[in-house]
């Protein structure tokens, strides 16, 4: 079985025991979380799609830790103009482990 969801304003397609890296989620370490916003669930041929969310449809999982991402460099340059400037960015994330998906 796996699902589409949607968090942070990114999908991911999910299945049981599947740990990924989400947009910053507001819980601790450790707790259990409902994902709600679910587009698609899938069993083997049985699709169901949502309109646009499945109804009664909800992920459980559980926020294993929080952490930052790689260190990206923007940079911008007008040529001619003398125009440059450096910025750094670190995108702040949460590791989750999917535990179930139901239909509801």
């Amino acid at each position: 079985m796996y699902a589409i969801i949607e968090t942070g304003g990114l999908q991911f397609r999910v299945e049981p025991g599947m740990k990924l890296n989400v947009p910053r989620i507001v819980s601790g370490e450790g707790d259990s979380i409902n994902l709600g916003k679910i587009l698609l669930i899938g069993d083997g041929d049985d699709v169901e799609i949502g309109t646009p969310l499945v109804k009664g449809a909800s992920v459980e999982a559980e926020v294993l830790e929080h952490g930052r991402g790689k260190k990206i460099t923007v940079y911008k340059r007008k040529r001619r103009k003398g125009y440059e400037r450096t910025q750094g960015h670190r995108q702040d994330y949460s590791k989750i482990e999917i535990k179930s998906i139901s239909r509801g």
